[in-house]
């Protein structure tokens, strides 16, 4: 019977422990600034569209600005990354805190504070989760990022009651002000962490082709894409319980700031649940099983809190819909990291940000429209239903269970000795690798072809194409383009130790004496005679 792995495994490793302990405190003031900007608007604002939108403006930036973050992430320090948005954070949360205090703030500024600070957010959190693979082993990775779930769970279940505490004795500013504070602590633990960083050989992408790379990684990915949709529904859906209820406490329970608080408490009670179960229920149940029970925890937990005035039995389906909350997103996240090598996982997980805040963003909007026109617990009966598509959505792409691939750098890679001289711009540069198959390996080999070009391409390839000899039928010609020496040896150092079942298959099926032979050519036009002089003009400054 295999070890079962405890889910506290990743406290062991010291960089990961301290910066998750720092992160509660952090975690801590960003809820506590939450409550006080969700009852402020409430206070200075009679539309309840406006009062959706508090969490619709910090979730927004999230999904706008997220896949540039993810290109930092993985072409700069991200400690350093982190720190930069930290400073940022502190800066406008004491900003806001100067203007509550002096009673300037007005709905639409709120909305740009809570926004600039959900632009922190976003600059952060793709390094943050990158970081984590970088804390500790593979093989504790989903523990890591299920227990920085429940870190920030558990600042959830005593954070926002305290929140509303804060606010309905000393008023938002207040709440605004121990945020501000509150950024000190992991500032403290990011300066004392030192990174191991790997240099590259090669120069760093530009931010376009950075980008380029991580959207075809994801595109030419089929299992991270179910994820990204899976998530955007998810987001769509779930976010009318968090969107919606401070109206929730206001008007169907009539409570005040410390209601609103006690039940986002309850909702972070459930979330630290659902993590300590997480690790049982990935042993007992598939990937696309845990998801399911998560859309349609929330689903009940929505239909209880649109038809509950009491808000102790509010609270309890509350923390339904915290479990099912970091069931989802803990796992979607796992996926995504385990799926993904460490060159591109910063903008892999920015893409997944993008999709899953994309929806939060949307679905906060969409659901304070509906709670304007039909109210606060029609909206919620509508969200329900919507959650119960999202489980169903399953049947039709069913989420892909965690794989043991080794996506380490497969390092089979020599760049060649060159009899030109070339720079490492020079280019477009065109590979040609001829393989000899016989006529009855034709069916494996086509099979073969087929994943390779799909690597090829998602490794950053273009005009990929397989040819066949017509005097020589059992001559096959693999070929594509990249545009530039230097990105035809990021494309060969992109390989991984997976990637290489399908270059083995290869070579068991080529027939030849010698491997298959590699021709690495460059692409040039004709010109006319009078043009040649400037064309090695051209060609010298490159």
């Amino acid at each position: 019977m295999p070890h079962r792995l405890s889910p506290l495994a990743p406290f062991r490793h010291d960089t990961f422990r301290i910066i998750w302990v720092a992160s509660l405190a952090s975690n801590f003031g960003g809820l506590v600034q939450a409550v006080g900007a969700a009852w402020m608007m409430t206070s200075i604002s009679d539309s309840v569209n406006m009062v959706a939108l508090v969490q619709a403006s910090t979730s927004l930036p999230i999904m706008l600005f997220s896949l540039v973050s993810g290109a930092l992430a993985d072409n700069f320090d991200r400690r350093r990354i982190m720190l930069i948005a930290q400073c940022f954070m502190l800066a406008v949360s004491a900003l806001l805190t100067v203007c509550a205090h002096f009673g300037l703030v007005t709905p639409w500024l709120l909305l740009l504070f809570t926004f600039l600070i959900g632009c922190g957010t976003a600059l952060n959190n793709p390094s943050w989760q990158a970081s984590v693979g970088d804390m500790v082993p593979r093989d504790v990775l989903p523990a890591a990022v299920a227990l920085n779930s429940m870190g920030f769970n558990i600042t959830r279940s005593v954070g926002p009651a305290i929140g509303g505490a804060i606010v309905a004795a000393a008023g938002a500013a207040a709440a605004f002000a121990a945020n501000t504070l509150s950024y000190f602590a992991l500032l403290f633990a990011l300066i004392r962490w030192r990174r191991e960083v790997t240099l590259s050989t090669l120069p760093r992408e530009s931010m376009g082709r950075a980008i380029s790379a991580g959207l075809r990684y994801v595109a030419m990915s089929p299992n991270i894409g179910k994820v990204l949709f899976r998530g955007f529904v998810f987001g769509l859906s779930a976010s009318a319980i968090l969107a919606l209820l401070p109206l929730v406490a206001r008007d169907l329970v009539a409570g005040g700031p410390l209601t609103y608080g006690i039940m986002l408490g309850a909702f972070g009670l459930g979330a630290i649940a659902g993590a300590l179960l997480s690790a049982r229920l990935r042993e007992d149940l598939s990937s696309e099983w845990i998801v399911r029970i998560a859309f349609a925890g929330f689903a009940v937990s929505a239909l209880i809190t649109a038809s509950s005035p009491y808000g102790w039995l509010t609270s309890l389906a509350l923390l339904l819909s915290g479990a099912g909350w970091v069931l989802a997103l803990s796992l979607f996240n796992t996926t995504v990291q385990l799926s993904t090598p460490r060159w591109v996982v910063g903008r892999a997980l920015s893409l997944y940000q993008t999709t899953t805040f994309g929806g939060i963003a949307a679905g906060s909007w969409m659901w304070g429209q509906a709670a304007e026109t039909y109210g606060p617990a029609n909206a919620l009966i509508a969200s329900a239903g919507l959650m119960i598509v999202g489980a169903a959505i399953g049947l039709r792409l069913p989420l892909p269970e965690f794989q043991s691939l080794n996506l380490d750098p497969l390092n089979r890679f020599s760049e060649p000795l060159l009899k030109l001289d070339l720079k490492p711009r020079s280019g477009p540069i065109v590979v040609m690798i001829d393989y000899d198959i016989a006529d009855g390996d034709v069916p494996d080999f086509l099979t073969a072809m087929a994943e390779r070009r799909r690597v090829r391409i998602r490794d950053g390839a273009g005009q990929w194409g397989l040819m066949r000899d017509l005097e020589n039928p059992t001559v096959w010609t693999e070929t594509y383009h990249v545009p530039t020496w230097v990105e035809y040896v990021r494309h060969n150092q992109r390989r991984t130790q997976a990637d290489a079942e399908i270059g083995d298959r290869l070579l068991e099926l080529h027939r030849g004496e010698t491997p298959p032979r590699v021709h690495r050519m460059i692409e040039r036009q004709t010109i006319l005679p009078y043009d040649y002089e400037r064309y090695k003009q051209q060609m010298d400054m490159h």
